[in-house]
Parts: C-alpha cells; structure tokens; sequence
C-alpha cells in the first residue's frame, strides 16, 4: 500500500534541459529542473546530486609518467623550453575519455623542433582524447622526448604520496583527478502557501568535455540509486534484533511523542533516553550541527549536559540553550539542568 503511493505521488514529477551549450572542448555546461516538489524536497536532492557528481563520477586521466633520463621531477631537459614539473602539470590537464577499467599504457615519443600537444600521444584505441590541443611541450632543438605513460579510470581526486624528487626508475606519479564536473550548482523556486507550498529544483552542471551534462545527471543519479539499493532489501533478509540479547527493540515512537510517567531510574530510563536521536528533533540545524560536533546524538547524550556546559560548546548561544530547554519541556515535560547529572 506504502509502495503504491509512493509510485502515484512521483509519477507527477517531470524534468527537462533548458539550456545546453559547449563553452569550449573542455567546458560543457548544462540547466535542469524538477518538478513539481514538496516543500523541502528540491534541497534533498540538490544535495543529494551534488555529493554525487563530485564524489561518485568516474574519469580517466594520466596517473604517471616515465622517462629515464629525467635525474629528478624539478631537472631542466636541455632543448626543451619547460621543466620537467611544467610537463607533469601539462599531463594532468589532458582530458581523456573511456570505457576502460585498470591501468592502460601510452607513450609520447617525438623529435623537436616540435610544439607537443595531447595529439601526439599514441594511446589505446578505447581511450579518447577530448581536447587534442592541450599543450605538453614545447621542444627547441633537434633532440628526442620519449615519455611513457599510464592511463587509469576512478574517481575522485587522488593526491600523490609518493616522493618525486629522485625516482630511481625514471617514473613520476601525477595527481588523479577523475572528476568530470567542474562544478554544480542549486537552486530552488518556491510558489504556493501554506501546506500546499511546493518547489521547482533548478540544477546547473559545468563538464570538462569527457561527458554532456545530462550524462553525468543520469550517472550520478544512477550512483545514488546503486547505493541505496541494499535498503530496498531490507524486508527479504528478515533480520531479528532480539535473536541478540545485547541488541534492543527501537520503540514505536518519535521525538514528538510525549513520555509519561517518566522514571529517572537508571533500569526504566536509560534505554528510552538511548533510542531517541536529537535528528528527530525540531531543533534549528545551526543548533542541531553544534551538538552533532560536541558528539550528542540522543537524548541522554543532552540530559548529561547541564546548561553550563552546553555553553562552552563552540559558537553555542544563550539563544540555543533556551531553545532546547523549550523543546525538552514541550515534548517531555523535562528541565535542562543546570548542574550536570547522569542518569
């Protein structure tokens, strides 16, 4: 029944491209929207899609480069107008594109007078240079550059821990950033009034050009699906928590519920007091972030603070404190102490 609404209640919502154009072969740029929304839904998902266009996107880049005869990563080639260091940086410009998985080889091997660019690299017929005419090198005299690369697919950005300054083999890791979208940004439209407010998610993706910004709209929304997928089955693996008798049964109820009869007895308190998480509470996020960092994250992490000691936390207001102290007593019926005590 839960499952049928749900379906009805999406079914609703559209989305489509406004606008898309390509800037340059290195910057895509891309606007969405959704709708229409419930109130505090556009930012669910904007945050959402934001974490997972820069943190769950695959890109394939150059990790390393090899030559023997460089002594070490801040030498000078004579013949060659750039350092060895301004050559590592012009390969980790290079934008590449591919459907491959582990580490792929390329090489560069020309003779000067030459102006290298991303074209002279002989890569594998499954990886793609987007931009041909990024800068490598540029080569003053009649000498040889032989440089041999590697090519890997992952994500994120992946600094070097290695140490350059005197590769015995003549290899010199560079930074991966497998990131294909250089920026995101949300934004979001309210109209309506009261209950029946409802919200429009603008979405605006910039690429480099390895993809179009509707590719990486449905790869990362595809991500997100991918990691949330183990939930959907959360019915069929049957889990019993009270097959283990240090577990307990969370209680049927929310922050908002009332307590009656509350005991301040160690054996009748302390576990209501553990299964309930300020995060069901309608406390400010300001307020909420400000404890999350002071590591209270149920109630009975808050009733072991007194208000003195709630405002030694950092940025923590006098403001803050009464605003806890009225939802303590509106739900509870329950007094912030003054003077720290433990149940």
């Amino acid at each position: 029944m839960v499952r049928e609404e749900v379906a009805r209640s999406t079914r609703t919502l559209q989305w489509r491209c406004v606008e898309s154009r390509v800037d340059s072969k290195r910057l895509y740029y891309g606007r969405f929207i959704l709708s229409p929304l419930m109130k505090g839904q556009a930012d669910t998902i904007g945050i959402a899609m934001r974490r997972a266009l820069f943190g769950e996107m695959e890109g394939t880049c150059i990790t390393c480069a090899k030559s023997e005869k460089v002594l070490h990563e801040y030498s000078t080639i004579v013949g060659i107008e750039e350092s060895v260091h301004e050559i590592l940086l012009n390969l980790k410009e290079i934008v590449l594109r591919s459907n491959i998985y582990g580490v792929r080889d390329a090489s560069i091997c020309v003779r000067g007078p030459k102006y290298v660019t991303a074209q002279d690299i002989i890569s594998p017929r499954s990886v793609e240079i987007v931009d041909t005419t990024q800068h490598i090198a540029n080569l003053t005299e009649p000498i040889d550059l032989c440089i041999r690369l590697q090519i890997r697919k992952n994500r994120g950005y992946r600094t070097n821990t290695k140490p350059t300054m005197n590769s015995q083999d003549g290899s010199y890791p560079i930074d991966a950033v497998s990131m294909p979208v250089r920026n995101m940004n949300h934004s979001i439209y309210s109209y309506g009034n009261g209950n029946e407010k409802q919200e429009i998610l603008f979405l605006e993706i910039w690429t480099n050009g390895s993809l179009t910004p509707k590719e990486a709209l449905y790869e990362a929304s595809r991500n997100l699906i991918d990691l949330f997928i183990p939930f959907l089955h959360a019915e069929e693996e049957n889990i019993n928590f009270k097959e283990n008798k240090n577990r307990f049964t969370l209680p049927l109820f929310t922050f908002q519920d009332r307590l009656t009869n509350l005991n301040l007895k160690k054996n009748k308190k302390e576990i209501p007091l553990k299964c309930i998480f300020i995060d069901q509470s309608e406390l400010p996020s300001r307020t909420y972030n400000c404890l999350k960092r002071s590591n209270i994250h149920t109630l009975l992490d808050l009733l072991s603070k007194s208000q003195e000691d709630l405002m030694r936390i950092e940025y923590f207001r006098i403001e803050d404190v009464k605003e806890i102290s009225d939802t303590l007593q509106k739900h509870f019926a329950i007094d912030l102490p003054k003077n720290k005590f433990s149940f």
